[in-house]
Parts: C-alpha cells; sequence; structure tokens
C-alpha cells in the first residue's frame, strides 16, 4: 500500500484501530430527510466528535466548512431514487473531483443479489483501479436491497466478495453471527446504523459490533435523528474509542442531554430578557 493511501486511511481509522464516522450522504437518493433539511447547520457541532464525515460532494461544497479538520469520505455512488430500482446505481464522482475535494476516501455501494449486481460490482473494481492510481482508500457499502436479508450468511458473501475486489474498508450490518463476518473478511468491517432506533438500543448495538470485531461504527440517524445529537456522538464515542459499556454510555448521554439542555434553557432566559429590555 502506498504512503499517500495509507496516510489518508489513517485519517479515518485511528491509532486504536477505531472510527466513528457520520453519514449524512442520505439525501443523495431519499431526498430531504429528516434532520437533515439543514445540513450545514446539523453537521457543524457535531463535527469535533466524528473521526470522519460521509457527505455527497454536492453538500461538502455548500454545507460544510472549507476550515474544518474532519476526513472526509466521499459518496462517489448514485443514479437511483426511492423511486426507482435501488441497485440501478453508476459511478457519479470523477476521481480528479475526489482529489480535488481533498477527501481521505472515496465510498460507493454494491448490490449482491440485485438485478444490477454485477454492474455495482464492476463500479468497485473500476473505482478501486482510479483509487490506486491516485492513491484513494475505497469504501464499498453492502447496500441491503427491499427483498435482501440481513443474515450472517448474505452480508458474509457481500463483504468479502467486496474485499476481493480490492475494497480497503467495508460498511455493513449488524447480525447475527457478526463476528464470523469480520473474521472472513480481510479489510476493517464498519458497521452501518441503519434506521433509528432508541438512544440505548443504538448504544447496545454500538457496543456488540465492537466487542465482535467491528472497527467502527457509520452512524447517520441514530446520531443526527437523536433527541441530543451532540450527546449521542460522545456517547457512541464512549463505547467505540473508550471502551465503555451500554450502560456507561447511556449514563454519559443522559448527563450530556440533561447539561445542554440546561444551557439552552439558561439561554432562552437570557433571550427573554433581552426582549423584554427592548420594551
Amino acid at each position: 500500500m502506498d504512503w499517500g493511501l495509507k496516510n489518508r486511511l489513517s485519517r479515518i481509522i485511528r491509532p486504536d484501530g477505531r472510527t466513528v464516522m457520520l453519514a449524512v450522504d442520505h439525501g443523495y437518493f431519499l431526498g430531504p430527510t429528516s434532520g437533515l433539511e439543514d445540513v450545514g447547520r446539523t453537521v457543524k457541532p457535531l463535527m469535533p466528535y466524528a473521526d470522519a464525515l460521509m457527505p455527497t460532494r454536492g453538500i461538502l461544497r455548500t454545507s460544510v466548512d472549507a476550515s474544518v479538520g474532519t476526513p472526509i469520505v466521499l459518496r462517489v455512488s448514485g443514479g437511483n431514487s426511492i423511486l426507482s430500482e435501488l441497485s440501478n446505481e453508476g459511478i457519479t464522482v470523477a476521481m480528479e473531483d475526489a482529489v480535488r475535494l481533498n477527501v481521505s476516501a472515496v465510498a460507493l455501494s454494491i448490490y449482491v443479489g440485485s438485478p444490477n449486481e454485477k454492474q455495482t460490482l464492476l463500479n468497485l473494481a473500476k473505482l478501486v483501479d482510479e483509487g490506486q492510481r491516485y492513491g484513494m482508500p475505497v469504501l464499498a457499502v453492502t447496500a441491503v436491497g427491499k427483498d435482501m436479508a440481513r443474515d450472517a450468511r448474505y452480508l458474509a458473501l457481500c463483504c468479502r466478495i467486496a474485499a476481493e475486489i480490492g475494497a480497503h474498508v467495508v460498511k455493513t450490518y449488524y447480525c447475527e453471527g457478526f463476528e464470523k463476518m469480520v473474521k472472513t473478511c480481510p479489510v476493517p468491517l464498519v458497521m452501518a446504523g441503519g434506521k433509528k432506533l432508541p438512544e440505548q438500543e443504538a448504544l447496545e448495538l454500538t457496543y456488540n459490533a465492537i466487542k465482535r470485531g467491528a472497527a467502527g461504527v457509520d452512524m447517520g440517524r441514530n446520531i443526527f435523528q437523536s433527541d441530543s445529537p451532540v450527546a449521542m456522538i460522545q456517547a457512541v464515542r464512549a463505547v467505540v474509542h473508550d471502551k465503555a459499556t451500554p450502560a456507561q454510555a447511556f449514563d454519559l448521554y443522559k448527563s450530556l442531554k440533561g447539561k445542554a439542555g440546561k444551557k439552552s434553557g439558561l439561554k432562552g432566559v437570557t433571550a427573554g430578557r433581552d426582549e423584554l429590555s427592548k420594551h
């Protein structure tokens, strides 16, 4: 592996071998998503706690401050929507533009078992070739279509194929038998957060994935749709990087949420007083 490629990967996966990625790329096929109506406003307070941010290039250019030091994992596949066949994706960003954006990795979905399986796997192969040419790591997302089960046998197949084609990191879902998936995939596995769960359940999911060998998590809705996103991402970090138990992380979440609420309340009182003073 060339030094530049290794250096980019080291920005995402920290020295302890773990990462907390924040996914905000949902709009590329879902359109406006609850919690991401104003991506810039949502992302700004979360950036200091994310090891990497996963947006599209449009959102990166319009909604993320260029002075931030958080590594970017750029979504470069698309061409589908919730109104069409989900697996009908192509590569939507040239590698030259990814380099121009100074990203640390590029991400693409593969749909094994779908009508467009071959095309998505060839997309990955092409992206890996381009990545090797430019020293750019590739993250493969094992996307699950409407008729695809989230079980270890299927996901292990997806993860192994992605690694065999040359992906440097694989993002996949948690399931029973996750540890077997980790053992049979020769590159780091990052767990996808999936649908919104109650905060305690999301922290338990994170803990189970890390305990069973995940290199980290790439969460979106379980952070930005939380009642207290900043508290939630710090609680997730506590599990991933500080070996906190789900109970300890949930206590941290509640404590940070309470402090944020008190601070917000004080701001509201101050604002009210300022408004009254005008009259």
